[in-house]
């Protein structure tokens, strides 16, 4: 495992961080405000799969590896609906903040 600490995207590493510590403050502040996502190829109302999927559920990611440039990792998902299961984020970076992620199972 990387620890997110590590990362080598800054904004990246801040969602990562954002993400495990359950702070929606910090995670919406990673994100550009008109920020869009995508889970397994489906688009996904951001605000609505965030809270069932990260914050209502204690959503949790453990990085094994990353690429490109670190805006791309596949990691160990976990949370309190679905148990744990390996996936794939890749992350477009405008700025220091996220505008989009992809998600799915890996």
């Amino acid at each position: 495992m990387i620890p997110s600490a590590e990362l080598s995207d800054p904004a990246v590493r801040a969602f990562v961080e954002a993400l495990n510590a359950g702070d929606r403050a910090a995670f919406t502040a990673v994100l550009t405000p008109r920020a869009t996502m995508s889970d397994d190829g489906t688009e996904r109302d951001l605000a609505d799969w965030t809270e069932r999927e990260i914050f209502s559920s204690g959503g949790h990611l453990d990085v094994e590896s990353e690429s490109d440039g670190g805006r791309a990792f596949v990691a160990e998902y976990r949370n309190d609906t679905w148990g744990a299961m390996r996936t794939a984020w890749r992350f477009t970076v405008d700025g220091d903040r996220i505008s989009r992620f992809d998600t799915g199972q890996a």
